[in-house]
């Protein structure tokens, strides 16, 4: 019979302790907690989930930053933002944010909603950071992550590309143990619109001390003397006194702005300074 061949119903119970359950949070699932807000709704549909959430803490924003009278409360405002996809089914938040205004001086503001995103932002922080761990260390396609998110690629592209600058640029020790750096030009722009070039800095200690491969410092835009100048004169003076050789191509600017900001280190003509595009032998 068909009916013998079904599989029988599952009658054991489960091995998990109750106590290792807590009450259903959709803010824990999503993650809200952490960036300081509360599900208040939701609205599923096959194509997106919707969330709508309020800030935590109402008693920090309710009073004047300028004058420090208390606001009275003069309705809300909300921000949409794209949040982490759950089964990669879009999650966006509909964020709503109260507004004072000012007994004393008059002045309207807002909900301070830093810690869930940034200004102006279309994604919320931890989105960012998702979308950002995807495209570097998963190699999804930037158009493949926008889907997921449920916003258009150039918003997705300039949320990483700003996120992975400000954690790259701003990570402690990042110029640390640089002794021999190689600087090449790059053309990222192939429109008649804004500078055509970036100029690149490389580490290549770990090349030279057989240690390891290169690795990027910067990318600047623009390839002028004035462009690696500029990025030199602005690390401390101690850093550029331990620089030790410059490795770059023949180009007059990159040598004189190396000669004026970097005195004592030796200068190597490679035109192709490895790590840098085009990849050759750092002499």
């Amino acid at each position: 019979m068909i009916g013998s061949r079904l599989t029988p119903p599952i009658t054991e119970t489960s091995t998990w302790p109750s106590t290792a359950f807590t009450v259903p949070d959709l803010a824990g699932f999503l993650g809200l907690d952490g960036l300081g807000l509360t599900a208040t709704g939701q609205r599923i549909t096959p194509e997106q989930a919707l969330v709508e959430c309020r800030l935590e803490a109402l008693e920090e924003d309710a009073f004047c930053r300028v004058c420090g009278a208390q606001g009275d409360p003069v309705g809300t405002v909300s921000r949409h933002l794209a949040h982490v996809p759950l089964g990669w089914r879009p999650t966006h938040l509909l964020v709503r944010l109260r507004r004072w205004r000012c007994q004393g001086c008059g002045r309207v503001w807002r909900q301070d909603a830093s810690r869930a995103a940034v200004k102006r932002a279309r994604l919320t922080l931890a989105a960012e950071q998702w979308a950002m761990r995807a495209v570097g260390v998963e190699f999804m396609s930037v158009s493949r992550v926008a889907a997921a998110l449920g916003v258009s690629w150039h918003t997705e592209g300039d949320a990483v590309l700003e996120r992975a600058k400000n954690t790259l640029l701003k990570a402690p020790g990042r110029l640390e143990g640089v002794e021999v750096i190689g600087v090449d030009e790059h053309i990222w722009r192939h429109t008649r619109k804004g500078d055509r070039y970036v100029t690149v800095i490389i580490d290549l200690t770990p090349v030279r001390d057989r240690s390891g491969s290169s690795r990027l410092l910067d990318m600047v835009e623009g390839r002028s003397k004035q462009v690696l100048k500029q990025w030199l004169q602005e690390r401390d003076e101690a850093w550029r006194g331990r620089i030790e050789v410059v490795a770059m191509d023949g180009f007059t600017g990159f040598k004189t702005a190396a000669a004026e900001a970097l005195p004592d280190a030796a200068e190597v003509m490679d035109p192709y300074p490895r790590g840098c595009p085009g990849g050759g032998q750092a002499g």
